[in-house]
C-alpha cells in the first residue's frame, strides 16, 4: 500500500476478455433499479462490455424488464433465472437474474413512474441485501430508483442510503461520491436546505469523518488527508457570517485531530476542492448535498460514484437518477454503473 491519493476507483483490463474463472473472483449482486428507468438497460450494457471488471454479476430484478432491455439493444444475450451468482467470472452470453420475489406480468412503461416499478425496485434491493448478508454475495452495486415511485409503493425511505441502513442495522452511514480525484461525503444528505443548519452537530460530523477516514485507510491509503468544508461562505470569517462554523464544526474537527485523524476545517468550500482537486487532500467532508456535489459532476459527470460507508458489505451506485426522459431509447450511457463495478470489486477485502 501507498500513502497519498489514489485516482482509481477500479481495476481496467480485467474484463470479460481475460477470462477469469471461478470462485475467487467476487461475486456482485447488481439490482436493476426502476425498471422504468435507464435501470435495465445500463445494467446489460455493462454487464455485457469489455471493460467490465472481473467478477461473477447476479442480477436482482424482474427477467421479464431485463429480456425487454436486451430485446430493445437488439444483442444475443441469454437470461438464466437462478438465486446464486454464476461459477465462472468470465461473460460466455449469459445473465444471470435472481427474481426477487418478483411475479412474472406485463413490463412497465419506460418513463412512467408507478407504483409497480417501485415495488420492484424496492425488493430488488431488499433481496440483494439479504444475499449480500448471508454471504453469498461479496458487494452490491445498486442501478437508480425514483424516490416518487417506491414512495407510491409504500416504501418509507428518502433513498438508497437510508433503505440499506435499515436493513443492515447499520447505526451510522454516510453518502460519499468519488469522482476523478475527488472524495467527496456529505454530513447531511436529502434535505432541503432550509433544514441543514439545524442538522449539522459535533456527532454528525466527526461519525462522518470517522467513517471515510476508515474507508480511505480500507482501500490502501496509508495516511488519509481530510478537510472539512464550512458551512458559510468564507467558513463563517469567524463568526461574522454565522456561528455554525466556530461553534459546531470547529469543536469537530479540533475533536478529531485529537482522536489522531489528519484533518482540517473548516474551510471555505469555494476553494478547498481546488486544492483537494490537486491532491492536497484524500477526502473533502461537505456539509450538504449540493456544496459537494456540484464540483464533483463538474469534472466527473458521467463517471461518477455514489458508494454508501457504514454498511457491513462494500455498495456503490452510479451517479445519477433513473432519467425518464430517455428511458426505452437505447441512449443511455453505462459509464457511471461501469466505474461503480470497478469500485465495488476493488472494496472487497481479500
Amino acid at each position: 500500500m501507498v500513502s497519498g491519493r489514489r485516482q482509481e476507483s477500479g481495476v481496467r483490463g480485467q474484463g470479460p476478455e481475460a477470462g477469469g474463472q471461478g470462485k475467487n473472483f467476487p461475486a456482485v449482486v447488481v439490482t436493476l433499479g426502476d425498471p422504468a428507468g435507464i435501470g435495465p438497460e445500463i445494467v446489460v450494457k455493462a454487464l455485457t462490455s469489455p471493460d467490465r471488471p472481473t467478477c461473477r454479476p447476479l442480477i436482482c430484478g424482474a427477467p421479464v424488464e431485463l429480456r425487454r432491455a436486451i430485446a430493445q439493444l437488439g444483442l444475443d444475450v441469454a437470461v438464466a433465472v437462478q438465486e446464486t451468482p454464476p461459477e465462472e467470472a468470465a461473460f460466455t452470453g449469459t445473465l444471470y437474474c435472481h427474481r426477487a420475489g418478483i411475479k412474472d406480468g406485463p413490463t412497465v412503461t419506460p418513463g412512467h413512474c408507478s407504483a409497480v416499478a417501485g415495488r420492484q425496485a424496492v425488493a430488488s434491493v431488499e433481496m440483494a441485501t439479504a444475499l449480500c448478508l448471508a454471504g453469498q454475495a461479496d458487494c452490491l452495486v445498486t442501478a437508480p430508483i425514483h424516490k416518487r415511485a417506491i414512495h407510491l409503493a409504500g416504501a418509507p425511505y428518502a433513498g438508497h442510503t437510508e433503505m440499506l441502513a435499515a436493513l443492515t442495522g447499520a447505526r451510522e452511514v454516510a453518502m460519499m461520491l468519488v469522482g476523478g480525484p475527488l472524495r467527496v461525503a456529505l454530513v447531511t444528505i436529502h434535505e432541503p436546505l432550509a433544514k441543514v443548519a439545524s442538522l449539522i452537530t459535533v456527532t454528525r460530523i466527526t461519525s462522518v469523518t470517522r467513517l471515510t477516514h476508515r474507508w480511505l485507510v480500507d482501500t490502501g491509503i496509508v495516511a488519509p488527508r481530510i478537510v472539512v468544508c464550512g458551512l458559510n461562505p468564507h467558513a463563517g470569517e469567524g463568526g461574522e457570517i454565522g456561528r455554525e462554523d466556530v461553534e459546531i464544526i470547529a469543536p469537530a474537527v479540533a475533536a478529531l485531530q485529537i482522536e489522531g485523524i489528519a484533518v482540517e476545517g473548516p474551510l471555505p468550500a469555494d476553494t478547498l476542492f481546488h486544492a483537494a482537486y490537486h491532491g492536497d487532500y484524500d477526502a473533502v467532508i461537505a456539509m450538504y448535498h449540493d456544496q459537494g456535489l456540484t464540483p464533483l459532476k463538474m469534472i466527473a459527470f458521467d463517471e461518477g460514484v455514489n458508494t454508501t460507508l457504514g454498511l457491513p458489505f462494500p455498495r456503490t451506485s452510479p451517479d445519477h437518477g433513473t432519467a425518464f426522459n430517455i428511458a426505452g431509447h437505447g441512449v443511455a450511457r453505462p459509464d457511471s454503473l461501469l466505474a461503480a463495478l470497478r469500485l465495488a470489486v476493488a472494496s472487497v477485502r481479500p
